[in-house]
């Protein structure tokens, strides 16, 4: 095994080259990186690993804009995705520690449009097929926990393709807008039996919206963001800033294409839980501080730990999730070391449809994150970054 010493080394690689931070026992994971790139299966990424307060891994492989020649940079600001979950999770999570909430409640005591929801018997039909009433109203625990029978629209069948059209390419005009859209909707699901992929996290928004008198992007701004120095995250961009945001790319008959569905740095006006926030590597890592540090960071406690244990606690009921894997409050979660053993049990994760990730292993007081921009999601790459760093650090 290579000898484990942190060292300051330029490397060549595709994009140019780079002053990186790189323990040696990384070189594999590097190297990985450095192939995608050459094979252009992706045309760049950030990665940040850090365990007992020290980087073991950082750096900038490729191109932010390939057909521009322009170099990734560390402080390139990139669309997170479904990696906004987590952060309005937590949120929303400040707020059940005032006790605005309790976690059972029913989400109409707060929120109309919940009362008559209905339960679709046949998906192939879409959102005009037959229909039964919902059983019981759903949770709040149930819209952390993504057991309240919502969908993402990502399933592929007619209903999920329904969902997605009104939900994400009808223009809404705010997060009211799309959360009374998607109560409008039918669900996959009666609330508490499956577990299922969801926009939940949505209604999570205008909850805090709801409880806290503010617009959930100045709330999330004020509670996190500020505390933690999180200058480069949020809805909407600076123009300085969006200048920092990487082209997104897609494979498209085995060749790596831009994908040019990629949404705008600003201009955003539905401030959501399921997506929409753009964040550095660097960033997000100030957010992965905090949870690895038990609700506290840069001085200021976001949550107790009691708070964070009960988020990345098993929160699903009977419902079922992946084999060794369960979700909790806004985060999936490891309940075995993987077969491989490259992993952790208690470690818990989220990724971003633009194929981020990001994971927190609190046993071993690491966390460790991936930036790419790359269409469709693939999570190989996620996969590929928990065994190289498991794999470095052992």
């Amino acid at each position: 095994m290579l000898h484990k010493i942190t060292l300051l080394f330029l490397v060549f690689c595709t994009g140019g080259i780079f002053a990186q931070s790189i323990d040696s026992g990384f070189a594999p994971y590097t190297v990985y990186l450095q192939n995608e790139i050459e094979d252009e299966k992706i045309a760049g990424a950030v990665s940040l690993v850090v365990k007992d307060g020290k980087v073991l891994h950082q750096g900038a492989w490729g191109f932010s804009d390939k057909e521009a020649g322009t170099k990734m940079n560390e402080d390139q600001i990139f669309h997170i995705m479904s990696m906004t979950k987590p952060i309005v999770s937590v949120a929303a999570m400040m707020l059940w520690e005032e006790g605005k909430f309790k976690l059972d409640d029913p989400i109409s005591k707060y929120i109309d449009g919940f009362e008559n929801l209905r339960v679709t018997t046949d998906a192939s039909k879409g959102k005009d097929g037959p229909t039964v009433p919902a059983n019981s109203i759903p949770t709040i625990r149930q819209l952390f926990s993504h057991t309240a029978g919502f969908s993402h629209g990502l399933g592929g069948n007619t209903l999920d393709n329904d969902i997605a059209k009104a939900l994400y390419y009808v223009p809404q005009k705010d997060i009211t807008s799309r959360v009374k859209t998607l109560t409008e909707l039918p669900l996959i699901a009666q609330p508490g039996d499956k577990w299922s992929y969801s926009a939940s996290p949505d209604v999570l928004a205008l909850l805090i919206e709801k409880l806290s008198g503010e617009p959930v992007d100045e709330f999330i701004k004020e509670k996190i963001f500020d505390p933690l120095n999180m200058e480069d995250t949020g809805y909407n961009m600076s123009v300085e800033q969006a200048a920092r945001m990487p082209k997104l790319y897609k494979i498209v008959d085995g060749e790596l294409v831009r994908d040019m569905t990629q949404a705008p740095a600003n201009g955003q006006t539905v401030f959501g839980g399921t997506h929409g926030m753009l964040s550095t590597a660097s960033d997000y890592a100030k957010f992965c501080e905090m949870l690895l540090n038990g609700g506290k960071a840069n001085g200021h406690r976001l949550l107790k730990k009691k708070t964070l244990a009960l988020m990345t606690s098993p929160n699903i009921g009977k419902a079922q999730y992946a084999s060794g894997e369960t979700f909790g409050l806004g985060f999936g979660i490891s309940t075995a070391t993987p077969e491989d053993g490259l992993g952790s049990k208690g470690q818990f994760y989220w990724s971003g449809a633009y194929s981020t990730f990001f994971f927190v292993d609190p046993a071993n007081k690491m966390y460790a994150i991936l930036m790419t921009q790359t269409s469709p999601y693939t999570g190989s790459y996620g996969d590929a970054l928990r065994k190289y760093v498991y794999e470095g650090v052992r």
